[in-house]
């Protein structure tokens, strides 16, 4: 189905779509009314002699330098030029995308003030499957003036631009804002696995299902209490563990009690981002802005993407608890004082065989590596001495997004590791009725990576990672 920008409701999903799966995009023709009429409020300001920053005057310290009319346009495609500073690896293709339909989707909503042909070139890139390389590093947050600079340069190279697009194609958060679009799909990804591979945890303990009743919602009543519990419950439907003098303690080691909370807690922070993201995806980020009913041209700051840099410092923090804690139930059923199995659950008898119990340290490591990755970034100085003085903030969201991005990385590996355990465990157990989704997560688990046998090598969990990671073991997103 094909994504119509209109400048106004582009959603995560949407973007998705188009980065990663390369749904054709088009723009809706009141978007492009939209935009030649914003435009011809910036021709009509311009013929009149308004002062309209990087139209009329150069940009960044140089705004009170004015330019001569003839040369204006030539300087848009100068100031694209001025800013190619970028520095570090290319960008991957999926966010490069994300941040192209972000840029298109802006000058839809007539904002900018540019000619539709702009946006219809992004569009063309788009459907043909380009993707210009855009370095990663260089931005401060403040308009990803690098990134865009890469962007525009790769899509521009042949178009002469009119006075003040230069700017409009480097002046934006298109790339924080794409780069945090495939960040929190990542992350929605994880949480929503991290809540299949907790249910089976649950299983493998023998764990206390009472804190997963209903009314302890209503008692607590966090929207993503509620959703978890739910989602927990149907999980574990039908499973033995329902029966009386099933479970193994009145209370479980809080890595399993709070299994409901912790995913609760990520459920209702990740909403609060996505709800932040759909804003950046359809604002306005630019500088200046077309208010096309009062024929007027105003500056803005509308690039202070701090909204978007806290909210993903938010994600990370109450993420990196998820997967301290998944670390701490693999470790807790890998020890026979908590699980009543062999030490490492593993099944040759032999007192001496570790089983998977090193697979615990290597989810200690990657969930300490997360937590170090949680570390807010929102607030950070800039030197006022830059621009002299006039630039003298910074969100670094683009920082906020890469973090959540290597977040996401190394949590699909802890889950996949608290997977691979719950499943040597429940295996182990023998349990004789296992809840309908545990059940269907179990096989699709041996489906990836083998029980552990006597004498075998602890398996590859490259696949399983793989798995999680598209969403294998989650089929559709939980509600």
């Amino acid at each position: 189905m094909t994504i119509v920008l209109t400048g106004r409701d582009l959603l995560r999903d949407d973007v998705v779509r188009v980065a990663r799966a390369g749904e054709r995009v088009e723009l809706a023709s009141a978007a492009v009314n939209r935009m030649a009429a914003a435009r011809s409020v910036v021709e009509e300001r311009l013929a009149a002699g308004d002062q309209i920053y990087g139209s009329s005057t150069a940009a960044g310290v140089l705004k009170r330098t004015g330019l001569d009319p003839a040369e204006s346009a030539a300087y848009s495609n100068r100031v694209v030029r001025q800013h190619l500073v970028g520095q570090g690896a290319d960008a991957p293709p999926v966010v490069v995308r994300a941040t192209m339909i972000r840029l298109a989707n802006g000058f839809a909503s007539g904002y900018p003030g540019v000619r539709p042909l702009l946006a219809h070139v992004i569009v063309d890139a788009l459907n043909s499957g380009t993707s210009p390389r855009v370095r990663i590093l260089g931005s401060v947050g403040q308009s990803d003036l690098a990134q865009m600079a890469d962007l525009a340069a790769g899509l521009f190279d042949e178009v002469t631009l009119e006075p003040g697009e230069g700017l409009a194609l480097v002046s934006s958060n298109s790339f924080s804002t794409g780069l945090a679009t495939i960040a929190l799909d990542d992350a929605w990804t994880l949480l929503a696995t991290a809540e299949v591979a907790g249910a089976l945890s649950l299983e493998a303990l023998l764990a206390n299902l009472d804190g997963l009743h209903p009314a302890i919602g209503d008692a607590h009543s966090h929207p993503g209490l509620r959703t978890s519990l739910a989602n927990l419950g149907r999980l574990l439907e039908g499973s033995a563990l329902h029966l009386p003098g099933t479970a193994r303690a009145l209370q479980d080691p809080l890595s399993f009690r709070n299994l409901p909370q912790l995913l609760g807690a990520c459920r209702d922070v990740f909403d609060h981002a996505d709800s932040v993201l759909a804003i950046e995806l359809n604002g306005s980020q630019g500088n200046p802005v077309v208010l096309a009913e009062e024929r007027r041209v105003v500056p803005t700051a509308n690039f202070e993407a701090l909204p978007l840099a806290a909210a993903l410092d938010y994600v990370r923090i109450v993420f990196a608890s998820l997967l301290a804690s998944s670390a701490e139930r693999s470790v807790k059923l890998l020890e026979s004082p908590w699980s009543g199995l062999p030490t490492g659950l593993a099944s040759s008898g032999d007192p001496a065989d570790p089983g998977l119990s090193y697979l615990g340290i290597a989810a200690q490591s990657m969930a300490a590596e997360a937590r170090l990755l949680a570390a807010p970034v929102s607030f950070e100085l800039v030197s006022t001495a830059h621009a002299e003085g006039i630039e003298d903030r910074m969100s670094l969201a683009p920082l906020a997004g890469r973090r959540l991005a290597e977040m996401a990385s190394l949590g699909a590996r802890v889950v996949a590791i608290e997977l691979a355990v719950a499943t040597q465990a429940i295996d182990l157990r023998a349990i004789p009725q296992r809840g309908r989704g545990t059940a269907i997560a179990a096989a699709t688990v041996r489906g990836h990576i083998p029980f552990l046998a006597r004498d075998a090598t602890v398996p590859d969990l490259e696949p399983l990672v793989e798995a999680v990671r598209g969403r294998t073991l989650v089929g559709q997103d939980p509600t």
